[in-house]
Parts: C-alpha cells; structure tokens; sequence
C-alpha cells in the first residue's frame, strides 16, 4: 500500500530519491533498518512496495489439508496382516520365519501329513529330533525339528508367540541378530531334550526358539536397551516372566517338551541374546 505524500515535502523527496536506486540497494536498506534512521528503512519498504517486490501479504492463506479419514477395523485388519506375513525394512526376520515355518506345514499337509495330529513317523520323514538318528548322523535334526511342527493348534500357537515377540524386540536388535538368536536358541532347547530325555525322544516345534526369544527380551530389559521408562520397564519385565512361568507350569502336564524350552530360555539368556547385544547402547536410564 503507497503511502500519500505531499509535493515537496520530506517524504516526497525521499520518496524520489528511492525512486532512482537499484532493487538490491533497496533490499539491503530494508533489510538492515535497524541501522538507519527509521525515515531510510520506511522509505525504502516504501519504493519496493510501489515496485511490486514485497509479497502481498492480504492475500488469503492455503485452505488447510483435508483430514485424514478415520481408520476402519478392516484396514487395521489389514495393516496387522501385512506385518504378519510381508517383510519390511522395520520387520523382516519375522515375517519371513512365519512365512517360512508356514511353508513347512503346508508342503506337510500336502503330501499327506495329518494337519491335525501327524503320526510320529511322519514328524520323523519330516526332520524332527529323534535321540536315535539327531546323535548318530543326522545333527541337522537339531534345526530342522524347530520348523516341524505336531498340527495345526501347536503351529498357530508358537507363530503367535513368534510375531508377539518378534514386534517387541527386532525392531530394536534388527533382523540379523534376530534371526541368529531364534535359530541358536532353536538348537540349544534340541540339544537340551537330548540330553534330558535320555531315554529317548521324538520332538518338534520352535518352542525351544521362541523361549530363546524370552531370554534375549530379558536381557534387552535388565541392560535397558529398549526405550521405557523404569516403570514400564518393570512392568514388561513382569509380563515376561509371568509369561515363562506359566508356560512352563503349563508344560508339567501334557505332552510337551519342557527341557527344551529350558534349554532354548538359558541359551538366550546367557548366551545368544548378551552375544547379539554386543555394540547396542542404553537408550534410557
């Protein structure tokens, strides 16, 4: 907006004598105010106004972004699904390890593997831990038993545990170690069986692995590598523990392989999980 001046006054002939200076002069002037009388600054705003260099500050504002629509259970839903089963840069060791332990049971039931109760010599075709053969040639059994698994309830029951744990922990320790700590753990509750039972035993499952997985998110929280305060802390490594206690005590009874979920636990704990931690620093106090 021009200001009104009348001919020959002091603002007029300012007014002329802006008229006749270059645009930078005019914008060093404006923008260095401070260190001239105020009549310099007013002046030369003034001619870079009448020039049309100054935005037209009147105009109106951007209409603001329309709001983001509401989340709907179908696309939670399918935002759940996706981090299940397909890998991404934040969550790629345990999608794949479900997908992959998926695979296993499905080529099982195709070929005629009872998804419901598979007979033990089925689990043994398939790669399970049998005391007679995983100590007389065949050690790859240790790591092969943790993808077979005796149907479907005992497949959805550890692939939940699997996901849980895997949401928790690989964010934070990344996929590689992720992935190492399951497959040690894996081999370490094998191993334990074997040396429990040794009457013999024909085991399956990742059980052994997903405790492995208890222990390494027992020692993210005692070294406080995960980002919680002390309370929440706490009360994680509360949760924890009562989940381990109670899946062991569930273990008394049943058909179901305690000593390797010991062995499994002990390995990430003492073992693989400080191992992998290695380098991690302390995100809280």
């Amino acid at each position: 907006m021009e200001v009104p001046t009348t001919p020959g006054s002091t603002a007029a002939l300012a007014a002329q004598l802006f008229a006749q200076k270059p645009e930078a002069e005019l914008l060093y002037l404006a923008q260095n105010a401070a260190r001239y009388p105020p009549a310099v600054g007013a002046a030369a705003v003034a001619e870079l106004n009448r020039r049309g260099l100054l935005p037209d500050t009147t105009s109106p504002l951007p209409p603001p972004p329309p709001p983001a629509p509401p989340e709907t259970w179908t696309a939670l839903v399918g935002q759940l699904l996706r981090g299940l089963f397909i890998p991404s840069r934040r969550f790629l060791a345990t999608p794949l390890l479900i997908d992959f332990t998926l695979l296993v049971f499905g080529l099982m039931v195709l070929s005629g593997v009872s998804a419901a109760s598979p007979t033990g010599r089925q689990l043994v075709l398939w790669g399970s831990n049998v005391s007679g053969l995983t100590l007389h040639g065949q050690p790859w059994r240790l790591l092969t038993s943790v993808f077979v698994h005796a149907g479907l309830s005992h497949l959805l029951l550890n692939l939940f545990s699997l996901w849980l744990l895997g949401l928790l922990v690989e964010d934070r320790v990344g996929p590689l170690r992720l992935l190492l700590v399951y497959l040690a753990c894996g081999v370490g509750g094998s191993l334990a069986s074997l040396w429990w039972h040794d009457q013999g035993i024909n085991s399956v499952g990742a059980s052994g692995a997903i405790f492995g997985l208890y222990g390494l998110l027992l020692v993210l929280l005692i070294g406080k590598k995960l980002v919680l305060d002390k309370s929440d802390r706490r009360a994680m490594l509360g949760l924890v523990l009562y989940l381990v206690f109670s899946n062991l005590l569930s273990g008394l009874s049943g058909n179901i392989d305690n000593a390797a979920h010991l062995g499994g636990l002990a390995t990430g704990l003492f073992i693989a999980g400080p191992l992998s931690l290695f380098g991690m620093k302390s995100v809280n106090k």
